[in-house]
Order: C-alpha cells, then structure tokens, then sequence
C-alpha cells in the first residue's frame, strides 16, 4: 500500500536532513530533535491508550448498545479510521511541523483553512487532556475504594484530577528526552498489561459469558426507543479512543527521519492498538458476572467491578494499578502532544498571547509556557463535572468532535488538489483517493453523530453538551480571526516546499 511501508530497507530512500526541510517549510529549528521512529510511534499509541479509552468508557457502553455494540464497533470503527490515518499520514510525510493539521490545511487550502483546523485542533488536544486524566482520577478514585474504603465525591475526584495534571505539567517541563523515554516504556507497559488482565479474566474466574452474550447481546438503558440511533451513541466508546494519533505529527520536529517516521507512528499506532483493544474489550465482556451489579458498582467504575467480581479484592487492586500507570502514561503523552500544537498556533500568532506561549526554555527546548497553558485549560474544561455526573461524557465527546474533523480537513484538501499534491517519501500510491475518501465521509459521519444527544429524556443533567463546547470554539475563532488575520500566517515556504505550496493552491 505505501512504498515506505512495504519496501525493504535497502531500497528505500536514504532519510532526508529534516532540520533543512523544517526551513524549507519556513520554520528555524528550535525544538530539539531527540525523538526516534520508535519513540515517535510510542507517543500516539501512548495517546490512543486502550487501557485509558476503552476503561474509562466501558461503563457508557454497558449502556449504550452493550457488549454487540462494544465489540463489532469497535471491529468498524478501528477499520475505518485506519483509513483516516493512513490518508492523514501521507499528507503528513509532505508537511512534518508541530503545527501538524492546521499547518496542512493552510498550505493546502489558504489561511483561513489553516486557522479553523487550528482551532478545532486545539479544542480536541485539551479535551483530549482533560478526558484522559479525569478519567485517571476516577480509576484512582475507585483504586482507593477498594483498598482503603476512601468514597469518591465529585470534590475528592477533580483535587485527584488536579494534582495528576500538574504532575504531567512537571514531567513534560523536563523535555522531550524523558516524554520519549516515558513514552517508549508506555508501549510495553500497555501490551503486558492487556495481556495479563485478559489472562487473568481468562483464567481465574469459574464462570465466563457465553459468546452469543459478548458478541450479540444488545442493551439500551438510553431511554431513546431506536436500536439502530442507540448502535450509533454507542459508537463513542471506540471513536474516543481511536483519537489523538496525530501526536506523531506533532513531535514530528523532534523526531529524526520525520517524513517517513512521523507518518509510519500514526498507522502503527492505530492497527496495533486496533487488534490489543479487541483483545481487552472481549476479556472484560466475557468477564462479567453480574451486569446489572457492573454498571452500577460502588466503585463509580464498572471495569473495577468487574475485576473485583472475577478476581477478588487484591487482583482487582493490583490490575487497576496496572490501567491507572497506563492512563498516566497517556495523560502525559497527550500533554506533549497539545503543547506542541499551542506552541506551534502560537508561532505563527494565532493565540490570545501569542509571544507568551510560544516561549522556549533554552535548558531543556521545551515549549514550557505552552505545557502550563495546556493543563490549566483541560482543568477548566472538566470543571462542569463537579457539578453534572454526565459531564464526563461530555469532555470525551469534546474530544472526538473538535479533534476529528480537524483529521478530515487536510485530508479533503489534499483530495481536491489532486495529481498536484506531491506527496512525501511515504507515500499511498494508487490507494490515495479511495482510501482519503473513505476517511472523509467517515469523519463527516462521526462529526454529526456525536453532536446529538445521547440520553433521553434531554435535560439540563443529559444534553450532549459537546456542541455547545464547538458552536463555542468557532464562534471564538471566527471573533478572533477578525482580531488577528492580519498577524496570523504561516510563514512563506521557500525551496521546494515553495513550489509544492504553489502547486498545490494551483498558483503553478
């Protein structure tokens, strides 16, 4: 499919001097360049996180749909966004900037492309952060329960939340040295861990769910009357977590051999954790001894309930520390990824404060300012579920609808530029369009799917109010667009990412 992907080493072409592409594209390196292929691969799969997304919303997919909705959408989501992120890691081989999507856009599809992908972007990366590691205070919150009897409040959660985000604020200030080394330990701390709570779900317990039960039994405690709009709901659980693979992009100016390695991250990082999240999600399903007693666990998470059911109290301690160091790692890796994209919106002056955020520690390289803007944002963001139990499920679907069209837009572009878009070294060849296509209509699909409300009757406590939080987004951006078009830009390309940029906008 991808000459990159498939060629023999000998026959690929020799790694390219990124840091004389980085100028070429019209940017001075600034950031340092300590990440490899691995680490690079590691970062996304870290953000994806399956013992992060599929954990922390398995007690909504209960619900929505149950365990046939669980395991067959997770089968066709992770198809089709494959598809998203090999058409989007084409486009990134061409364009290896922190700035990523939005920078993609805007050399594809002129400024203000550029300034809406930003902006959509950005909302998805702190959704990301927030949704990740409140979901880690809740696990933790739950870890707490069982061995120390301590009773998870709203209050006592968003203080654990709190002090995991500064915690991931500190850690990232170190640099881009500790993150990759975090990141690649984050790898195989993943892998083991799924494999040994699926052995472990596989092995101990007496009683196991039919397979009939895991792979067709359909639950709808949504209060709307349509099998086929709650199979849609239900969805969320998978399109969340397949999300935020565009970190690989977003540390691409810190990583060597960017073009091929940035691109090679992000389709790695889907089909491994494509074919692992499978794996943990039929574990769990068969797992279950009591659903009813699942979903409404005293612990506030239901996976902790079902490990506690299957294998007592210290099994269950032991393997939610496992999914809790998982969601910290990936709390910490989607920090990286969202302090990149701040600083790279903030060099080409599209933030509030722009000169602030777009600092670098000249100790450590590191975008540091943008790291504590970050968090503080997240920490706002997941305010509202101090107040609203269903708040949570909110952030998450902030997440998918800001981060997710942002996927499509350059995407889209590099469709209508055609033949014109010359693509990097890693390339889909003739697979290109179909493929792009798929990920665009897919992405248009999702996008509506996760603005409607997931709970019925819609009241204050139950509207979706992910789109409030985008109707907000670009409202904002459209004000400030106003404010700042005439300091914002992407800088002029010069050498040959000029004449692609020219290409593409079909100046030539």
């Amino acid at each position: 499919m991808s000459r990159a992907l498939w060629a023999r080493p000998e026959q690929q072409a020799p790694p390219m001097d990124e840091e004389q592409r980085l100028r070429e594209l019209g940017y001075q390196p600034v950031l340092a360049r300590r990440m490899g292929g691995f680490g690079n691969f590691a970062i996304s799969f870290s953000v994806i996180s399956i013992l992060s997304g599929c954990m922390t919303l398995y007690g909504f997919g209960l619900g929505t749909g149950g365990p046939a909705v669980m395991m067959w959408g997770w089968v066709g989501v992770g198809l089709f966004v494959l598809c998203v992120g090999l058409a989007l890691a084409e486009v990134t081989s061409a364009y290896p900037t922190s700035g990523a999507l939005y920078y993609m856009a805007d050399r594809l599809g002129g400024r203000r492309w550029g300034w809406y992908t930003g902006w959509l972007n950005l909302l998805g990366l702190l959704g990301a952060i927030a949704g990740i590691d409140y979901g880690a205070a809740l696990f933790t919150g739950a870890f707490l329960n069982l061995r120390f009897g301590f009773e998870p409040t709203p209050g006592s959660t968003f203080v654990i939340f709190l002090c995991i985000l500064l915690l991931h604020a500190v850690l990232n200030l170190f640099g881009v040295r500790l993150v990759s080394v975090l990141n690649s330990i984050s790898v195989w701390w993943h892998l083991t861990g799924v494999a040994v709570i699926v052995g472990a779900l596989a092995i101990v317990p007496d009683r196991h769910q039919s397979a009939e039960f895991v792979f067709t039994e359909f639950v709808n405690d949504t209060g709307w009357s349509s099998p086929f709009y709650v199979a849609a709901v239900g969805l969320l659980l998978a399109q969340y977590t397949f999300s935020g693979y565009d970190a690989s992009a977003h540390l691409s100016e810190e990583t060597s051999n960017a073009s091929v390695s940035a691109a090679k991250g992000i389709v790695r990082a889907i089909w491994v954790s494509w074919v692992a999240g499978f794996a943990l999600l039929a574990g769990l399903t068969f797992a279950i001894q009591d659903y009813a007693g699942t979903q409404n666990s005293a612990t506030g998470v239901p996976p902790a309930q079902i490990l506690l059911d299957a294998l007592g109290s210290g099994g269950a301690s032991a393997l939610l520390l496992v999914v809790i160091v998982a969601q910290l790692f990936c709390g910490n890796a989607e920090v990286a990824a969202a302090s990149r994209m701040v600083f790279a919106f903030s060099r080409d002056n599209a933030l509030p404060g722009s000169a602030l955020w777009r600092k670098v520690s000249s100790r450590t390289q590191t975008p540091a300012h943008a790291v504590w803007l970050s968090v503080a944002v997240a920490a706002v963001l997941a305010a509202p579920s101090l107040y609203s139990a269903t708040a949570y499920g909110a952030v998450t679907a902030i997440n998918v609808i800001g981060i997710t069209p942002a996927y499509a837009i350059p995407i889209y572009l590099r469709l209508r530029a055609g033949d014109r878009f010359r693509p990097g070294p890693w390339s889909l060849g003739r697979w290109s369009k179909p493929v792009g296509w798929i990920a665009v209509v897919w992405v248009a699909v999702v996008t509506v799917l996760f603005c409607l409300p997931q709970k019925a009757p819609v009241t204050i406590d139950s509207m979706n109010y992910a789109v409030i939080a985008l109707a907000a987004v670009l409202i904002l951006a459209s004000v400030w667009w106003y404010v700042a078009r005439r300091s914002y830009g992407t800088p002029a390309p010069y050498g040959n990412a000029r004449e692609q940029a020219e290409i593409s906008e079909g100046i030539v």
